[in-house]
């Protein structure tokens, strides 16, 4: 399988920034210079770092096995989770099956995929939704029977969802039953930063508390990497500002494996306006018969697929790119003009009301829409119980790769295989036998030789990044682009390096080399992968390599 290594012939690679920061690190990190307290270690049964639906599911499952730590980096709510609009895909119409919605995901994932995770996963989904109704989520329904929705790739309709804020819905009601645990203590601004790791298992984590200006200790037998994706590392994405790949930076540097960074998911309908943020229109929108077009009405979906607005997300985003660098237009348009508009307020509040307040009226004018960057779909290598090659480290949620998803993600399988590698994950911890005496592990020093951070230093690199990142590794590629930003992103993560260990620790600062760091392993798998292949496509390598696809897997120690 493609693998990449020290000795890879990528800029990055050959860059001091991989070869000297373990060094200093151990040179250094007893320095005197050190400004930020540490406390004592705090003891849990289990770790779980992240506060989506994998982390709570996870936690809450576990709480009746022993102590749980839930650190997130923010409030408890502030997830990724928070923000998915369309919802969960499970086979619950009598017309649709197990086996239809196993193809339609290995249909997407364009060969990658492994099959018996699929199969597994998607066999869950009836059970872990009925489930999240327990617990009390309230989802859509029709007839007292979950409302179903149907979006790109999927052969039947399958989305159960709540409106268009489904991930909103899920996070309240799992908020809501972890405060009802006793054996569930969350720690919010709590900014992990690094795994500890001895006699190769990971034992807990160092956690910067942002609002004391403290590192504190944790120490468990179990440790749940749940920490979401990294969208924050292109200048366009749907996702929020807490995206910045900390999870697959914590694993890289632990030494796991990760796999398939290559294949970041582009939604194909965010809106755009020169002067905001991003805004996911969600596929469910395109699965109720909203139409694509540009400015001048042509609907450009109807000659590029079968399935049209419908077809797989990789494929509608690659024919927004080739319509607007065709045409030179900044964006296309979503049109809904022939929906009842009755309908679309009732079924997409959310996306209704953020139109209203934008001076868009959906009966007459279409929404504007580019792509962005939206979905990692490799990730940290684990099975389908989320176990990594490390015992005591755990990973389940984006952060992850089991192969559920391959090159490309279908539509609402993110929500499902997060929930269902959380479950599968407490069903192991809870069959196994494990360790009732932690370690030791000294507090954590830091090398700050100068004060305070500088903001702007943190807010001008981090730009770099997103700029190179969109404009080179997006979602069209060439070996040319891809070298550049290797180039590129090399020379600014050895300013980052710098930066990050002669200052003290800062939210900002540990936020900056996650992505730094990741977005050096993302152009190290794209430079790896001699084809085009779901969600990664190069022009100098426009074909898809016969026989068995094979995963690009990044070897442990690269920094």
């Amino acid at each position: 399988m493609p693998s990449v290594s020290p000795a890879s012939s990528c800029p990055i690679f050959r860059s001091s920034f991989w070869k000297s920061t373990v060094k200093l690190r151990e040179r250094n990190c007893f320095s005197a210079n050190w400004r930020i307290a540490s406390l004592a270690a705090r003891s849990f049964d289990f770790l779980v770092l992240g506060s989506g639906v994998a982390g709570l599911s996870f936690a809450l499952k576990v709480a009746p096995l022993g102590k749980v730590a839930v650190v997130t980096k923010k409030k408890r709510s502030e997830s990724n989770t928070n923000y998915a609009q369309g919802g969960i895909a499970a086979v619950f119409d009598s017309a649709d099956s197990f086996e239809k919605h196993l193809q339609d995901t290995l249909t997407a994932g364009a060969g990658l995929c492994k099959e018996e995770v699929v199969r597994q996963i998607v066999q869950a989904g009836p059970r872990l939704i009925q489930e999240l109704a327990e617990w009390g989520a309230q989802f859509t329904r029709e007839d007292d029977r979950f409302a179903l929705g149907r979006e790109g790739g999927h052969s039947q309709k399958r989305v159960v969802h709540a409106h268009d804020f489904t991930g909103r819905e899920l996070e309240r009601a799992l908020v809501e039953s972890v405060k009802r645990e006793k054996n569930i203590e969350v720690f919010e601004h709590h900014f992990a930063f690094e795994l500890l790791k001895k006699e190769d298992r990971i034992w807990g984590v160092y956690t910067y508390d942002s609002e004391d200006n403290v590192v504190e200790t944790f120490l468990a037998s179990t440790t749940l990497l749940a920490t979401g994706g990294c969208g924050r590392l292109w200048k366009h994405t749907t996702n929020p500002p807490i995206a910045t790949g900390d999870g697959l930076a914590l694993a890289h540097r632990a030494g796991a494996a990760l796999a398939n960074l290559e294949f970041m998911q582009f939604h194909p309908t965010a809106y755009y306006h020169a002067n905001d943020e991003p805004f996911l229109i969600s596929e469910a929108v395109r699965g109720e018969g909203a139409i694509l077009r540009t400015k001048d009405g042509k609907r450009f979906m109807e000659g590029a697929h079968p399935l049209k607005e419908l077809a797989p997300r990789d494929i509608v985003a690659r024919a927004i790119d080739k319509v607007l660098k065709q045409t030179g237009d900044v964006c296309v348009f979503l049109d809904l003009t022939h929906l009842e508009p009755a309908f679309v307020a009732r079924r997409f509040p959310q996306i209704s009301e953020f139109c209203r307040q934008k001076k868009l009226d959906l009966k007459k004018d279409w929404i504007p829409v580019v792509p962005a960057a939206h979905y990692m779909c490799g990730g940290v290598v684990t099975d389908v119980y989320g176990q990594t090659n490390f015992p005591g480290l755990l990973a389940a949620g984006e952060v992850a790769c089991t192969g559920m998803h391959g090159a490309n993600r279908l539509a609402s399988n993110s929500l499902l295989e997060a929930l269902a590698v959380a479950d599968f994950a407490a069903q192991k911890v809870n069959a196994e036998k494990r360790p009732n005496k932690l370690p030791d592990f000294p507090a954590y020093k830091h090398p700050a030789e100068k004060p305070t951070p500088e903001k702007i230093v943190v807010a001008h690199e981090r730009e770099a990044i997103a700029s190179i990142m969109w404009d080179y590794v997006g979602i069209v590629r060439t070996n040319e682009r891809l070298a550049l930003a290797a180039e590129r992103l090399a020379a600014v993560a050895e300013g980052v390096k710098n930066f990050y260990y002669s200052r003290p620790l800062s939210y900002d600062s540990i936020e900056l080399f996650n992505l730094a760091t990741v977005s050096c392993l993302v152009v190290a798998c794209a430079q790896a992968r001699k084809e085009s292949r779901g969600l990664h496509y190069n022009l100098d390598h426009p074909e898809t390599a016969k026989g068995k696809p094979e995963d690009t897997i990044l070897k442990p120690g690269l920094f």
